[in-house]
């Protein structure tokens, strides 16, 4: 089998905001496709602390990985061992790259368990006030500054036209001038919320506001985990 392990989004999370089932599956395995050890191994620890790190098989599952990459898990899951799927911070295969494994284990007969967890993504859209019902997961923007603007203005163009929300991410270290851009680019009336440090009992931060009003108040966001999501 297969577990998809939701990870926190914050460290500061209480444990009680979890599924005991977590802590289960965890302690079932000691094979892991993870997108960052470091990261998997606190998470771990998070849910599990008497389970011994050392007993951990971690095999890497980044952006970058093709199966021929991941061959000996591939194996061992064929002969009957159970693995789990972590990604850095919330929900497996959503921003995250873990969909490979799941797509081969479709194609293998092999069972997928899910467990409810927390998506930075939906907590974002639920908590901004906009359409819930009709919405669109742009990813990353694009790093080239004229293609960025691009890209700005035309999901503000689908707001307006369809009424759909538009959620888009980017690297923390970024987010300051991912939002200057938004000032920058969006007209005045046009409605943005940033959802940031969700789930951090002390810090959390979720904003809804115009363009006329953020560029009156702009947050600090310089590597802070942030989602933005523009709608009516």
């Amino acid at each position: 089998m297969l577990f998809l392990l939701p990870a926190y989004l914050s460290e500061n999370t209480s444990i009680t905001h979890f599924s005991p089932v977590i802590k289960e599956y965890i302690m079932q395995t000691d094979y892991f496709f993870v997108e960052n050890e470091k990261t998997a191994r606190k998470v771990v620890k998070f849910f599990a602390p008497e389970k011994k790190q050392s007993d951990l098989k971690l095999y890497l599952l980044d952006k970058y990985t093709e199966n021929a990459d991941i061959k000996e898990a591939q194996e061992l899951m064929l002969k009957g061992q159970d693995f789990g799927l972590l990604s850095e911070a919330g929900l497996p295969c959503i921003a995250d790259p873990g969909n490979l494994m799941v797509k081969w284990c479709h194609e293998k007969n092999i069972k997928v368990i899910p467990i409810s967890g927390p998506s930075s993504i939906i907590l974002a859209l639920i908590s901004s006030g906009f359409n819930g019902q009709e919405f669109t997961f742009n990813g990353y923007l694009p790093i080239d500054k004229g293609e960025k603007k691009k890209q700005i203005l035309h999901l503000e163009s689908l707001v307006q036209k369809t009424g759909y929300s538009q959620i888009f991410m980017e690297t923390p270290y970024r987010n300051n001038q991912l939002f200057d851009d938004l000032c920058k680019f969006l007209s005045p009336n046009t409605k943005l919320c940033i959802a940031a440090n969700i789930n951090d009992p002390e810090q959390e931060f979720i904003k809804t506001k115009t363009i006329k009003e953020w560029q009156k108040q702009k947050p600090e966001l310089h590597k802070i985990p942030a989602v933005f999501v523009l709608g009516k």
